[in-house]
């Protein structure tokens, strides 16, 4: 019997695309927890918000609701719930995950404690709760009372957070994932004389791309292979990151600006401290140009290196966010419209998303790379300037 390969790969093309659709499906956790502080954590302002929801209708409260997960989603969390169940989802299915704080000493304890945020967590006498506005861990008595503001900010004090959260434990997951997966095509190399064996066969010519039409093109043949391992390991951390946030388990790591950042702060130290004389010759005293445009453009020059990591950063991370925030406004329009004519429009839109999502995950991770080829390109050019042509005309 023989099974054509072209209808397996249709099938399988459709359930990932689907895949956003059904970490988005889950009912929303800890929805009322997340429109108003939960009952431990009762301060003036938070019975203003009780009195504010308690006027509402229930479509309006049902809005509110849509919006709080959208927000839920993207925040970060201490325990690894993979989905909820229940009439309000109150009931989870997943595991907790260590809490390491430093507050006057180190506190380690497991999440379950804060039973999904709704509990107050003690450690060597210190009480601790998760707001669930920002997802964050403040100092708290032992009701779990939170201070505000006059502008809504929490004012309890904030312990060092060294936490294994769900963002964290996805990275290190990859990272083993790749370790394993890239170790065991090295091996496969040296057994079968040079060529690439199972897993490898798909990722060789990405390696091969990689290397031949965005390493050399843009360092160049005499410095490239110095950057390889670097511009490997951002391209297919970033793929493998994007892809799994549009899994059911439901993360957003390369949606979280403190995880772009750094990547783009590792791409401007490596461009920094590798850089050639020419590099900052290029940028303190440019060439060719009159010396008093020379005291205007260094200080130009140098607010452009400073520029690029920002760049980065904010590029990956906006365009990450914004894919998650409309498939999830999508899949709620689905809830909000309950006919059989909105609501399959609204999935048929998310559904179209989320193939676009696929390849945006691809995409941003070969953009980022593209552009940290060209910043390292221009750190070790070598300029061949025509001053000593000029002067001899």
């Amino acid at each position: 019997m023989v099974i054509s390969r072209k209808p397996l790969q249709f099938i399988i093309a459709i359930l990932v695309a689907c895949l956003p659709l059904f970490t988005n499906a889950n009912q929303p956790a800890d929805t009322t927890a997340v429109t108003a502080e939960p009952a431990h954590a009762t301060t003036g302002k938070a019975h203003g918000h009780e009195a504010i929801a308690a006027n509402l209708t229930e479509e309006e409260k049902a809005e509110l609701e849509r919006k709080a997960y959208v927000k839920h989603h993207l925040l970060d969390s201490h325990d690894f719930t993979l989905f909820s169940y229940g009439k309000n989802g109150e009931k989870h299915f997943g595991f907790p995950l260590p809490v390491i704080l430093y507050d006057n000493g180190l506190h380690m304890f497991s999440s379950s404690k804060f039973h999904h945020g709704e509990a107050v967590a003690e450690s060597n006498g210190n009480y601790y709760a998760i707001n669930h506005h920002d997802g964050k861990i403040y100092k708290t008595d032992a009701q779990g009372t939170f201070t505000e503001d006059e502008k809504g900010h929490v004012t309890n004090a904030m312990p060092i957070d060294f936490s294994i959260t769900k963002n964290v434990l996805m990275i290190l997951i990859v990272g083993l994932i790749m370790f394993l997966l890239f170790a065991a095509l090295g091996k496969s190399y040296k057994k079968n004389g040079s060529i690439a064996k199972g897993a490898g066969r798909f990722f060789e010519p990405i390696i091969l791309y990689v290397r031949d039409d965005i390493a050399i093109p843009n360092i160049g043949e005499k410095h490239y292979k110095k950057y390889m391992s670097f511009l490997l390991t951002i391209f297919f951390f970033i793929w493998f990151l994007n892809m799994f946030g549009l899994t059911p388990l439901g993360v957003n790591i390369t949606g979280n600006i403190a995880v772009t950042a750094s990547l783009a702060i590792l791409t401007y130290l490596i461009t920094t401290f590798t850089a050639k004389k020419d590099y900052w010759k290029h940028i303190f005293w440019m060439p060719g140009v009159p010396v008093p445009m020379k005291f205007i453009l260094a200080p130009i020059e140098l607010l452009g290196t400073i520029i690029k990591p920002f760049s980065l950063t904010i590029r990956l991370y906006a365009n990450m966010l914004a894919g998650h925030v409309v498939l999830m406004t999508l899949i709620s329009l689905m809830y909000k419209f309950n006919s059989p004519i909105g609501s399959p429009l609204a999935f048929l839109l998310a559904f179209v998303l989320s193939l676009l999502e696929v390849l945006v995950a691809l995409l941003q991770a070969y953009i980022f790379t593209m552009l940290a080829a060209l910043y390292f390109g221009s750190a070790v050019e070598e300029h061949h300037h025509d001053e000593a042509h000029g002067a001899h005309h």
